[in-house]
């Protein structure tokens, strides 16, 4: 059994989802996970309202940065033991191969960032997409990770990616 394992989330922009999966992850985790996030498409900022959400849930925004995915594929990045995609649109593109074998999985959740309406509207859209991550990111802490085998594991993730 491993004494820690490596995630990354990945979006298209990581401006939001994404990030909010890394900051709670590692809030969370920290003794047994390291998180990061990545996107295809990075937007290059965190986007604001994103910022205001961390804020309310008491997690600090401190290192977070909207990255390319290419940085976690080239030589001398961490090694992933989990990639999860958290927009459909990341969850359809074709992904750069990465090194070791990591358990993927994809927890689409809807994108807070495309939301028109009123700043009470937009609010909860954030609010609502960082508790469903923060909800199966429990859940993902939960399983035997040492127990598990790689199969056991993607089916786990999967199940959790439906909820």
């Amino acid at each position: 059994m491993q004494d820690s394992y490596n995630v990354l989330f990945i979006c298209t922009g990581n401006s939001a989802r994404s990030i909010f999966a890394e900051a709670i992850l590692n809030h969370r985790g920290a003794s047994q996970f390291r998180a990061f996030s990545a996107g295809s498409f990075p937007k290059g900022t965190i986007h604001p309202n994103a910022l205001r959400q961390l804020e309310a849930a008491g997690l600090s925004s401190d290192g977070l940065r909207s990255k390319s995915w290419n940085e976690f594929a080239r030589l001398g990045a961490p090694e992933m033991d989990f990639i999860f995609t958290v927009c459909d649109n990341a969850a359809n593109e074709v992904c750069p191969i990465w090194p070791g074998h990591p358990v993927s999985g994809h927890w689409g959740v809807p994108d807070p960032a495309a939301v028109q309406g009123t700043p009470e509207e937009v609010e909860r859209a954030f609010r609502e997409a960082f508790f469903i991550l923060e909800r199966r990111i429990a859940l993902f802490q939960s399983l035997p990770h040492g127990s598990l085998d790689a199969i056991g594991l993607k089916a786990k993730v999967a199940e959790i990616g439906q909820g």
